[in-house]
């Protein structure tokens, strides 16, 4: 659902689940070719959406065409239906497309930043906007010193260096890769009409750039659990485990793996070691990542369930009937 356009990473459509085949909806004549449309399915739903992408949610709809999964779709030649087979009865069912109907919800939906709003938890005076702007605010003053006397600079924007720390403060953990993306998006946001770098982003234009890149369909134990399955063995207790030492290996060898130096600071965090956090301010911290014994703080083997609850002191739904969901961070990670 996350697409990639012209070096954007932009949201599109989520109905549930990843989706499975895409078509450009024909057009009939030169003036329509203004405004193009774009049906879809997924799993088991049929949708619309209208081009181009942008992450405005009020842009698209979908609804259940197949409730026991879709094979496939196809589109009539002057663009007014749809087709979709699927089902345990391969059935054949033909959609007429509304474009009106779907023109009124964006209408209806606002302008601007109001559609984007209801993408985040209470919307615009919910708690987490509320979070965000703190966090977005405390942010210049973490860049200007916490301990500093000098008279504070209090401005809309924060620097582009700031932009990774404030994901992660309200629970978006980017990977080094996906960060330098979103640096370049906004650097050569407007290079083309300006000729210039931009080297700072304000709030508005930040939650846009979060909701374009955060996991649309979030981090779930099943998830967890296969990479436990792959990488680690099966314990006394019949549960995939990796060894201490095999974990602390992965972590400096691995992917876009830590320096022992990195490692350490962010152990020292989540632990509670250091009360700032991982270098927001060296000069406040109480223990260097070096001093931390890991024989005492981690145990022999790590279980997915320990690594996710207890390392990184997130908690995970209680609703079984689905695939749990890690949700929110205990400490301030």
């Amino acid at each position: 659902p996350q697409l990639n356009w012209e070096g954007m990473t932009l949201l599109g459509p989520v109905y549930g689940s990843p989706i499975e085949q895409t078509q450009v909806l024909p057009v009939k004549t030169t003036m329509d070719l203004q405004k193009r449309y774009l049906v879809f399915i997924n799993r088991d739903k049929v949708g619309l959406q209208i081009l181009p992408v942008d992450g405005n949610p009020h842009k698209t709809s979908a609804i259940i065409c197949h409730p026991s999964g879709v094979a496939g779709m196809a589109l009539s030649c002057d663009g007014r239906y749809a087709f979709t087979s699927g089902g345990q009865d391969r059935s054949v069912v033909q959609w007429e497309i509304n474009l009106s109907a779907l023109e009124a919800a964006v209408s209806l939906g606002g302008e601007n930043l109001t559609p984007f709003y209801g993408l985040v938890s209470g919307g615009r005076e919910g708690k987490f906007y509320r979070e965000l702007e703190d966090y977005f605010y405390y942010s210049q003053l973490r860049s200007q010193g916490i301990d500093t006397m000098e008279t504070r600079k209090v401005s809309e924007h924060i620097c582009l260096s700031e932009l990774p720390f404030v994901m992660r403060a309200i629970g978006f953990y980017p990977s080094e890769e996906k960060i330098e993306d979103m640096f370049n998006e906004i650097k050569f946001g407007e290079y083309v009409d300006t000729g210039k770098l931009i080297d700072k982003i304000n709030l508005p234009d930040f939650l846009k750039v979060y909701l374009n890149h955060r996991p649309p369909f979030g981090n779930t134990m099943s998830g967890i659990q296969r990479s436990f399955n792959i990488l680690g063995f099966t314990n006394s207790n019949g549960k995939k485990a990796i060894r201490r030492e095999d974990f602390l290996k992965l972590l400096l060898t691995k992917g876009e793996h830590m320096t022992e130096e990195e490692m350490s600071d962010c152990f020292a965090s989540l632990f509670g070691l250091n009360p700032e956090g991982w270098k927001s301010e060296p000069a406040a911290s109480s223990v260097k990542g070096s001093e931390i014994c890991f024989e005492e703080e981690l145990p022999d083997e790590i279980t997915a369930e320990i690594f996710t609850t207890e390392i990184l002191g997130l908690t995970v739904s209680e609703d079984f009937r689905q695939d749990p969901v890690v949700g929110t961070v205990i400490r301030n990670v």
